[in-house]
């Protein structure tokens, strides 16, 4: 880039290395005290337009919009509405640059919403420190932005299953039966959560006299069944707890009044009046870690750290700007207190379980939470009547889009939405299917509610039970698909879920298909977020999309399509060029240790590029991950003169041994073979579809499909494919 600084009056401009402009202060008001407020005002292009901004609501192009940064607590919020739970107050422009606006402030941004000659954001304190990274494309400007604030942390394999949580899911029997609900009808789950009420008081640590019989015992017998469970956590100590609260005020432990100079007290949502944790205190680290440690040591597996902002604070509670924390006041600690928290619970986790990979999942944060934790987009839904809820459902979508682009790679909705009592399972069967299909391509899925509204598969009745399996199975199917860009998410902090404007930055179409995303960069998917819909419109970038429930459907790119759908249809399409591995349905993650692998292969034209994928493993639960101690399956597809040629090479990497599997290689919409060699040795073709796994192949002649089995294979295989 080059850097113009003009004097007086003071004005920045920066241009590429060609000298074609990226950002130009505007006029001479490129920077503006007013008081205590420091404003930037930059020219705003009649073409360019904006990403990003966090976990924001609303269009994903943030041109004509304004922005607040403070973290809110907001029930039930509507699709637009802002502010929320997070502030990430950066930003990405279409002429190839983005900002990071390094304030913790309530900052405002306003994106040519004052002007369509300029756009601003502002500061009410501190200093105006902005970073200005070039890409020039998207994924290059994130990866700036990864190097800059830091790497996304890898959730523990068994966190990508599915999850099982409810407001009330405080008792153990309660979570026994969820559990046996599950398993005696084949439904796969991997976590079951305990909400606010789990512990004897905010927030001891002890678990509720009265609702646990033995919760260790508890533990250990879900464990052998293959669940986890997971805690919530609050950040504050209710004065009713009376012996800890006691301990945090004499300590210093506690936020205080500025006023009194006592610590203050603040009004919770359940527990009666508490203490506020000061997080940024430097000692409170390792108090709040032998706390915490206590439910780990009896089995529990991770925790959601929940009310961060902290609850209730929102724009409209002035008093909690009377809070001191030890870092500073709260109008400058607001924003990053669920940060520090966050910190806190991972560094101190990882103190006491070493090498342990932490699952922390949160509400609240601010830019660098990936270092730490995972998100989730808080209490979405229509509380007054749930069943208009659709809106609500359709919102997630561009907002867990918005959310990837700023570093938030894991996440989860709450599926069914959080709010609203359920008066009608019937009723409400139909919006609960579609926000569980779109919640199966959530990287974390977990199915919530508030308070005891249970919202079980089973609850619904047996066409959604059938209908939901069905979506929960396909997500355990695509594990390793998942896995593996789970691991180019830690390595390069690009999202799973990805706005197609990411993969197709050239295409205007893209912006504006907000209701659908790219799962990886491989599959497309459209989830139906419309009441008694029978098509969803779906835009399908440059290339060719193989219809992945009926692949004989192939549909040209650069166009919008109308594709059929009832209530158990997810649009899925795969771009032809693909690879896409899967695994058997199992009860939980890893169930099956060494379980096949299933290749599915999806050409390219002949002549066209080679279809390549990844393959990613690691261990799954230890660290080990960020000392590249993992191995890799490189899969390539080709053409040649005579037919086809497959290529699976093996790499490990720091001593890391890859997991002997079977292969089941499915060549999708190909022509039938005349011969099969591996490693230069002929195949058997077997005359019909066998469940044994012998080295042989298979030609499925109803659908074009080439099925080849290859027991146990050497970690360097080629096979050839000579055509008839």
């Amino acid at each position: 880039m080059i850097l113009r600084i003009n004097a007086r009056p003071f004005r920045l401009s920066i241009f590429d290395k060609y000298q074609r402009l990226l950002l130009d202060d505007y006029q001479e008001n490129g920077f503006v005290q007013k008081q205590a407020d420091k404003v930037v005002y930059k020219t705003l292009k009649k073409d360019e337009f904006f990403l990003g901004l966090g976990e924001k609501g609303g269009s994903l192009n943030r041109r004509g919009q304004s922005f607040t940064m403070w973290n809110s607590d907001k029930p039930c919020y509507s699709a637009d509405e802002d502010p929320l739970y997070k502030s990430i107050p950066f930003f990405l422009s279409s002429y190839g640059y983005g900002v990071f606006l390094d304030n913790t402030y309530k900052t405002e941004f306003k994106m040519g919403s004052e002007s369509e000659d300029y756009y601003s954001f502002q500061v009410p304190g501190g200093e105006m420190v902005y970073y200005v990274m070039y890409g020039p494309d998207y994924k290059q400007i994130i990866g700036r932005y990864t190097q800059l604030t830091g790497q996304p942390i890898m959730p523990p394999n068994w966190a990508l299953g599915f999850s099982q949580s409810r407001g009330l899911l405080t008792r153990e029997d309660l979570t026994r039966d969820i559990a046996e609900g599950y398993r005696s009808r084949n439904i796969p789950c991997d976590i079951i959560y305990q909400d606010i009420g789990w512990t004897q008081h905010l927030q001891d640590f002890n678990w509720r006299e009265g609702n646990y019989e033995n919760p260790r015992k508890m533990l250990s017998d879900l464990a052998d069944k293959g669940f986890k469970v997971v805690v919530s956590q609050d950040p504050v100590i209710s004065q009713v707890n009376e012996s800890q609260w006691f301990e945090a005020d004499s300590l210093g432990f506690f936020a205080t009044d500025i006023r009194t100079g006592e610590s203050y007290d603040m009004p919770w949502p359940w527990g009666g009046n508490c203490g506020v944790v000061d997080f940024t205190h430097p000692e409170v680290a390792n108090w709040w870690g032998e706390y915490q440690q206590k439910p780990i040591n009896d089995g529990v597996k991770g925790f959601w750290t929940d009310m961060g902002e902290p609850a209730w604070s929102n724009e409209e509670d002035v008093d909690r700007l009377n809070m001191q924390h030890h870092a500073g006041m709260h109008d400058e600690i607001h924003n990053v207190y669920g940060l520090e928290w966050d910190r806190i619970v991972t560094e101190q986790f990882e103190k006491h379980n070493p090498n342990t990979r932490i699952f922390q999942m949160t509400r609240a944060a601010y830019a660098g939470l990936q270092r730490y934790t995972f998100g989730w987009s808080g209490d979405a839904g229509n509380g007054g009547n749930i069943l208009n809820g659709w809106s609500s459902l359709a919102g997630q979508i561009p907002l867990a889009l918005s959310s990837g682009m700023g570093l938030i790679p894991f996440w989860a909705t709450d599926i069914s939405g959080y709010c609203g009592d359920i008066s009608s399972y019937s009723g409400f069967a139909e919006l609960y299917t579609r926000w569980l299909q779109f919640g199966a391509f959530n990287p974390l899925s977990r199915i919530h509610h508030e308070g005891n509204n249970a919202v079980e598969p089973w609850l619904f009745g047996e066409e959604v039970l059938e209908i939901v399996k069905e979506a929960i199975e396909l997500k355990y199917q695509l594990f390793p698909y998942l896995y593996s860009y789970s691991r180019e998410a830690y390595d390069t902090g690009l999202p799973i879920m990805r706005a197609l404007i990411l993969e197709y930055p050239d295409d205007a179409e893209a912006l504006k298909a907000e209701h659908q995303f790219l799962f990886g960069s491989e599959l497309l998917v459209a989830p139906v977020v419309e009441q008694y819909a029978s098509i969803k419109r779906v835009y399908l970038p440059a290339g060719e999309w193989v219809d992945f429930h009926d692949p004989s459907n192939i549909f040209r790119g650069r166009q919008w399509i109308d594709y059929p759908v009832d209530l158990s249809t997810v649009p899925i399409f795969v771009k032809k060029g693909s690879i896409i591995p899967m695994m058997p349905v199992m009860q939980y993650i890893h169930e099956e240790d060494n379980y096949p692998l299933t290749f599915m292969v999806f050409p390219a034209n002949n002549g066209h590029q080679a279809t390549e994928f990844s393959l990613y493993e690691d261990d799954g639960e230890s660290n080990n991950y960020k000392r590249d101690q993992f191995g890799k399956r490189i899969i390539q597809y080709s053409f040649n003169n005579s037919g086809a040629e497959l290529k699976v090479s093996a790499q490990e990497t720091n001593g890391y041994p890859l997991t002997q599997r079977d292969y089941h290689i499915k060549v999708i919409n190909t022509q039938e073979p005349k011969r099969i060699e591996l490693n230069g040795k002929k195949i058997r073709q077997s005359r019909r579809p066998s469940d044994n796994e012998k080295l042989q192949w298979y030609w499925d002649k109803e659908n074009n499909t080439c099925v080849i089995t290859i027991p146990e294979p050497d970690k360097d295989l080629k096979l050839t494919v000579t055509h008839k």
